[in-house]
């Protein structure tokens, strides 16, 4: 465990400390198990630590330049076969790959926050990640008990992408008048598990503001504003309120109290007169996130229908009552979707007018359905065409004579990384459960041997 002082790399192991304390207290392990998995954390400041390690995962601040000489050291005395993975959850994998000097051995893996707590893992793969590099990756994830999606390169990937829409959109809604009790609670009462100023306070303001000013520097005159730049930066540079971690941001947070929502926002942002409808409040954050989830998919990031709804519930917590953020559009229906979809940021989140109708269409499959929240469903006649990397197997079942009904009743296990993504598909290859994860898997989901199947969620 190696970090910038010998006191932060302690603080980093008496995380874990903590942790297997309450483990023992429940009687989950015993305090020899914990002793032993504390033995095998070595804090250090030393990049020689690292000599003989299969894996090195980066999570310093999201800094290219940093996280550039973090690389540079760390492969200077790891193995030559060795696996460079970085945490980051915004900054292009293909980006950083360039401070390597094997751009084959460096991918993403995006862990989220409390990694203790959540299920899910992003795999992020850039353009000259190997195979056995994503392989390798899988098997990590597997080993800790984690479900992983394989996403494809882009700036924010695919969950940074779309659940940062769902904390700007509450930020936007802020700054348009809208009650800021409103603002959390529709989130709520929509089903998500907190609402996005609360968010935006744990993962920080101050990351975000970092994050727009990387972006910036990235993209130069191509950088588009994002609807919350203002208020973020107000929050950092003005009111210096930058987030829980800091004491202050959207909330209060009093040492000996419950946190608040902090009462000088109606006088940085005062409330209008008529407010926006509870419900229409809730349509604003649920679709924008939806909408992002489409773009992801016709620009080919996310790959299947599948991934896209479990990484939207697992990862971030896009309410599971919907089946996921493509599955909700499903349900909605594409076209009652978009003229819906209409409000808040939906219509403008590119800073200039796009193809609303078309994005989500091609980003669904041209139309079609194909995720599905709910089991036993009679599938939609004629062949579902492959689109932007989303494959169905329609002519495959007519071929063989199965029938249209669909059973989508199978449990998600974790026996390995295999099966925590495939208990989540419908397929109809028999080998697929009882082949080993390896790199046949793996081409498989990079399309080098494509297999019929209908996505589909449980």
């Amino acid at each position: 465990l190696l970090d910038s002082t010998r006191e932060l790399a302690e603080k980093g192991k008496d995380y874990s400390n903590k942790l297997l304390a309450k483990d023992v207290g429940r009687g989950k392990k015993t305090q020899a198990d914990a002793d032993a998995v504390l033995a095998r954390i070595k804090p250090t400041v030393s990049y020689d630590d690292l000599a003989g390690c299969d894996l090195v995962v980066e999570a310093v601040f999201e800094n290219r330049e940093i996280k550039a000489d973090v690389t540079q050291k760390a492969e200077a005395v790891i193995p030559k076969n060795a696996v460079f993975a970085s945490n980051t959850s915004t900054l292009p994998i293909t980006g950083l790959a360039q401070a390597s000097k094997r751009p084959a051995q460096f991918i993403g893996i995006h862990f989220f926050s409390p990694v203790d707590k959540m299920p899910l893992v992003e795999i992020i793969v850039g353009k000259k990640t190997s195979d056995d590099t994503l392989a390798r990756a899988l098997d990590y994830v597997a080993q800790l008990r984690k479900t992983p999606i394989v996403v494809n390169d882009s700036r924010g990937f695919y969950t940074s992408r779309c659940f940062g829409t769902f904390v700007y959109e509450g930020m936007a809604m802020l700054q348009e008048g809208v009650s800021p009790a409103l603002i959390e609670n529709a989130a709520k009462m929509a089903g998500m598990p907190v609402g996005p100023l609360a968010v935006a306070d744990e993962v920080t303001i101050d990351l975000q503001w970092k994050v727009i000013k990387q972006t910036e520097q990235d993209l130069g005159r191509k950088f588009v504003k994002p609807v919350a730049y203002e208020v973020v930066q107000k929050f950092v540079e003005e009111l210096k309120r930058p987030g829980r971690r800091f004491g202050a941001g959207f909330y209060d947070y009093p040492q000996d109290a419950k946190k608040h929502l902090w009462p000088g926002l109606r006088e940085v942002f005062p409330s209008a007169v008529v407010q926006l409808p509870v419900g229409e409040a809730e349509k604003r954050m649920l679709y924008i996130q939806a909408l992002e989830t489409t773009r992801c998919m016709e620009e080919g990031v996310v790959t299947t229908a599948a991934e896209a709804d479990l990484g939207s519930i697992l990862g971030w917590g896009f309410p599971a009552w919907t089946g996921g953020t493509l599955s909700f559009i499903d349900t909605i229906g594409i076209r009652e979707f978009v003229a819906e979809g209409r409000v808040g940021a939906a219509a403008r989140m590119l800073g200039r007018p796009f193809d609303l109708l078309g994005t989500v269409t091609r980003g669904l499959g041209r139309g079609r359905t194909i995720g599905f929240p709910t089991a036993n469903l009679m599938l939609p006649a004629g062949r579902l065409e492959p689109a932007n990397g989303v494959y169905a197997c329609w002519a495959w079942r007519e071929a063989r004579g199965i029938p249209a009904v669909v059973n989508v009743g199978v449990r998600p296990t974790f026996d390995n990384a295999h099966r925590s993504i495939e208990a989540f598909l419908l397929d109809f290859s028999d080998d697929l459960y009882d082949e080993t994860l390896g790199l046949s898997f793996v081409r498989r989901l990079r399309g080098e041997q494509r297999f019929p199947r209908i996505d589909a969620l449980v």
